[in-house]
């Protein structure tokens, strides 16, 4: 019953309303920090399949880079496949519906991004894609920090605007991994808080604290200070 509740923001207008679109600005930033992970570890995958697309933008963002890869597309909403028609030069196959229940085969690498924080139950999604690649990229926006604790504030609009249900910092959000059957080949911090576009005054006005705490240790600032996101490649623990 939870699930079905979830899934009606996203099959409904409601996303559609408060986001309506659909993160696009951030696609060609998300995509590039999705290809220098790649490219930091050698792969050029045959198929690629993102998992919650959204409108398709990372994608066809990818396609440049990625000119020889067959691209594929999955998402729940009716209101993002609206989207989908004006990727057509791209050469993406994009599917309306429940990854699991509209896919049958094995991809090279399969992209969930900012997609894991929507689910009523990440743990079930995460160990049901585990037989579907056997290389995974994931990307967590790091909302749980110690001034978003203290505040609240954030981690309520989060929640309220795009539907956040669970909070991450880096050492959760690889913990999560680790305990549904994955095992982490690389992660980095994408620079959010000084690079994305779509970066809110309040981040901009904090960037000179988190420049200086930051420097002085990553990870402990991220955690006291937020405004990073993570990109993640992991594989399925058992792949050699």
């Amino acid at each position: 019953m939870t699930d079905d509740i979830i899934r009606l923001r996203y099959t409904s207008s409601e996303y559609h309303e408060h986001n309506p679109s659909w993160d696009l600005e951030d696609s060609p930033w998300k995509a590039a920090r999705v290809q220098s992970l790649l490219a930091a570890h050698g792969i050029r995958p045959r198929t690629l399949a993102e998992v919650g697309c959204g409108a398709g933008a990372v994608l066809a963002a990818l396609r440049p880079v990625l000119p020889e890869t067959e691209l594929y597309g999955f998402d729940i909403a009716p209101a993002a496949a609206r989207f989908w028609e004006r990727h057509a030069p791209a050469r993406i196959h994009f599917e309306l519906g429940d990854f699991f229940e509209v896919s049958q085969r094995c991809y090279d690498i399969v992209l969930v991004l900012d997609v894991l924080e929507h689910l009523a139950n990440p743990f079930d999604f995460l160990v049901r894609l585990l037989g579907h690649a056997p290389l995974f990229v994931f990307h967590f926006p790091l909302d749980l920090s110690a001034v978003s604790v203290l505040r609240e504030s954030p981690l309520l609009y989060v929640r309220d605007k795009v539907g956040h249900l669970h909070y991450f910092t880096k050492g959760l959000a690889l913990a999560l991994l680790e305990e549904c059957g994955y095992e982490v080949v690389g992660s980095q911090y994408t620079g959010a808080a000084f690079s994305a576009p779509q970066r809110t005054w309040r981040t901009q006005l904090g960037g000179l604290a988190r420049r200086l705490t930051y420097a002085m240790n990553k990870d402990f600032g991220v955690r006291l200070l937020g405004g990073e996101t993570l990109m993640v490649l992991a594989k399925h623990r058992s792949t050699p």
